[in-house]
């Protein structure tokens, strides 16, 4: 009589608990957002760390040259500056830096705060976005900062044209480099002004984790960059007044 075997099921290999806030499956979850393409994860984006650090060498690249803009317009600044007319600066201007800095510590803790590990696992594992939710009040707290500010340039603005020195004063080039650089950098503190808009807005929109934390990581790299850039404007405007 011919015997019947039955064949051996193969032993299905066994994946240890993922490390270092990773969930010990191949494909990550998206973080509680369902689908759209998840499954080329790998392929299409080379993982979320290989994302982070193509966005943050763009960064960099475009904050670089921004320093370098404004290395140039103070060194034109101080090769101009013999026989210009003193101008008091404004003591509101003290004021606004610590302002200022003080939004530098609240953009940093909203940037560790996505990155925080146990929360991080919990949105890949779609448990709901406690990382999100732990760095949207700093994100708030930040923009609110940054608009009083920019309200406080104005003020010194306005100080310093009741003193005479209005921008179109050409007779005292010292007041009019004072408003060119004070505004350039405005300027550039309002783009990131509207990058922090566009995170409390628009993060909540995203499914992925590893996007909510590079738009985060991005606009917290140009605030940190636009502050030390006002120091040391200031620091160009108190040593060649």
């Amino acid at each position: 009589m011919l015997s019947t075997f039955t064949p051996i099921p193969a032993e299905t290999e066994r994946k240890e608990p993922g490390i270092g806030g990773k969930p010990p499956v191949d494909r990550r979850p998206t973080g509680g957002g369902g689908g759209g393409g998840d499954d080329d994860w790998d392929n299409n984006h080379g993982g979320p760390g290989e994302l982070l650090q193509r966005v943050r060498v763009r960064i960099f690249s475009i904050l670089a040259a921004d320093m370098l803009f404004f290395a140039v317009l103070v060194t034109v600044f101080f090769a101009r500056r013999a026989g210009m007319r003193t101008v008091a600066l404004p003591h509101i201007l003290l004021l606004n830096t610590i302002f200022l800095l003080a939004s530098s510590v609240t953009v940093e803790l909203a940037r560790r705060n996505i990155f925080r590990e146990i929360d991080v696992l919990e949105e890949w594992l779609g448990m709901g976005r406690p990382a999100l939710r732990r760095a949207l009040p700093w994100l708030g707290a930040t923009l609110a900062l940054g608009l009083i500010f920019l309200g406080g340039q104005n003020i010194a603005w306005r100080q310093l044209s009741t003193q005479g020195f209005a921008f179109d004063h050409f007779s005292t080039p010292a007041s009019y480099f004072f408003y060119l650089i004070t505004g350039l950098h405005a300027a550039h503190l309002a783009v990131g002004v509207l990058a922090l808009l566009l995170c409390l807005t628009t993060l909540g929109l995203l499914k992925r984790v590893e996007f909510r934390q590079v738009a985060i990581d991005a606009t917290a790299w140009f605030w940190h960059t636009m502050n030390l850039a006002w120091v040391l404007l200031l620091l160009a405007l108190v040593v060649g007044q």
